[in-house]
């Protein structure tokens, strides 16, 4: 594997920062955790799930960090990973994760191997199927191998991508796995990607009880034939209180809480407040320099789209009202500054609109405690898509 010690790369050209480096030194643009923050709202959400009787299964694909998960495992009790990519999950593997979910299909034969060969180093491997035809292809590279792959069932409980939508649909599937060789039967995934991000708390209510509805409808029947579900897992950061107390779902998917982003801030919750005033705090930034202030009401960073992802909007200038970033480029980010209160070299911290795609655009996270670093994690996963 790629070398990734931070004490082998030098500041500036291969890493942003260095460990007990001011934060005013740090170079940018580059993504920063406040590491008081991030810890508090994953003990936050491990305290949570503890107490609802969930197993929480922190999602990789937001962070894709080893070390955050291991930080998760630690902190917040996390029961596991979830992966979309059979590369991501092998990183996780290496890294020493020891329960591992591909919550996505894995058709291709090359992929199909090399999630067979990943139990081999200890770890459970489960993969989702929403197609019987997949079933013989995984069994036959579980057997090559010699390993087990634990499989859940996809229902596609409303996002309109992967999963199966009926009740027979399932049980065929289920029943499918539990008679092939190399394979076990060990749950249901339901998870709702689009529903997480409805702002109005009872709208995304409406939403969940339908699924959950759906998901309890397979269950049931699952049941009636001797193949109880061990697992029923989804449930993300927009709506995990609803799954938690279904009596249905027994593990959370839950990924965007660890670092927030400005999308995810604003839906409320059921008192009307956004989530990140309050449920959930601001742990990760991406930190940026005014370069250019040669036009008097405005000012230019360093981060333009190359640092971030825009698909979920704009993000926003954190901890300040009087200074709006309004519109990036490729290398360049224009902010308001109608006051003229930015100085040249000044740092802002921005909040990203999308975390999971703007961390993939990085190496690194910076940890902050303090105004000092303290840490500097690889963003272990970054670019495993295959």
């Amino acid at each position: 594997m790629k070398d990734m010690n931070p004490e082998n790369y030098e500041v500036g050209y291969d890493i942003p920062a260095a460990i007990g480096m001011d934060e005013a030194d740090i170079q940018t643009p580059c993504l920063i955790l406040d590491l008081d923050a991030l810890e508090r709202n994953i003990v936050k959400m491990g305290d949570y799930a503890k107490a609802h009787g969930m197993r929480h299964r922190s999602h990789g694909k937001m962070h894709k960090s080893v070390d955050v998960q291991r930080l998760q495992e630690k902190l917040g009790g996390s029961a596991g990973v979830c992966c979309q990519k059979v590369s991501e999950a092998e990183v996780f593997v290496r890294g020493g994760i020891q329960d591992v979910l591909v919550s996505n299909q894995v058709r291709d034969a090359a992929k199909i191997d090399r999630l067979a060969r990943l139990p081999k180093s200890g770890a459970k491997i489960t993969v989702c199927i929403d197609d019987v035809d997949n079933v013989a292809d995984l069994s036959a590279a579980a057997v090559k191998h010699g390993t087990t792959l634990h499989c859940f069932v996809e229902i596609d409980c409303g996002a309109g991508r992967c999963g199966v939508t009926t009740t027979p649909a399932v049980v065929e599937i289920a029943k499918a796995i539990d008679a092939a060789e190399g394979l076990k039967f060990d749950g249901i995934q339901a998870y709702q990607g689009a529903m997480q991000h409805i702002d109005g708390y009872e709208d995304r209510k409406a939403k969940t009880d339908a699924a959950i509805a759906q998901v309890k409808e397979a269950v049931d029947a699952l049941t009636e034939i001797g193949l109880k579900p061990n697992f029923v897992s989804g449930g993300g950061t927009g709506s995990y209180y609803f799954e938690s107390n279904s009596g249905v779902f027994n593990e959370l998917q839950c990924g965007s809480y660890a670092f927030m982003d400005a999308d995810y801030g604003r839906i409320q919750d059921k008192d009307g407040n956004r989530i990140d005033a309050g449920e959930w705090e601001n742990a990760l930034f991406i930190l940026t320099s005014v370069m250019s202030h040669a036009k008097p009401d405005k000012a230019i960073v360093d981060a333009g789209l190359k640092a971030q992802s825009v698909d979920s909007g704009l993000p926003f200038i954190y901890g300040r009202d009087d200074v709006k970033y309004v519109k990036c480029s490729d290398e360049h980010g224009v902010v308001a500054d109608e006051g003229g209160v930015l100085k040249i070299n000044e740092k802002l911290r921005l909040v990203p609109g999308h975390c999971d795609p703007t961390c993939n655009v990085h190496d690194w996270y910076v940890g902050v405690r303090g105004g000092k670093v303290e840490t500097l994690w690889p963003v272990s996963a970054r670019g495993k898509a295959f």
